[in-house]
């Protein structure tokens, strides 16, 4: 897989929905501050800007536990829209 596509999302009109959801799973408010604000949880050394030094394993921890919420998130408010139907 290209690592050029590697941010690039299937409805790019989405962007906004999925940062506003990933600032919801993350607690914060900045959409931005999300990843750091995981990383800072588990304990993963991620920093604004380089972050060669990080391990495949630490930025997958990060990635993951993100990713795994809004999936959970996602999951919730699905089910949440269906009962009211």
């Amino acid at each position: 897989m290209s690592r050029r596509n590697k941010n690039k999302i299937l409805v790019p009109e989405a962007r906004q929905g999925l940062d506003q959801l990933k600032a919801k799973v993350a607690g914060t408010n900045d959409p931005e501050q999300a990843k750091y604000e995981i990383a800072k949880e588990i304990g993963v050394p991620l920093n604004n800007g380089y972050n060669g030094k990080l391990t495949s394993e630490e930025a997958g921890k990060v990635g993951g536990r993100l990713g795994g919420n809004m999936v959970k998130e996602l999951v919730k408010m699905a089910q949440e829209n269906l009962s009211k139907k």
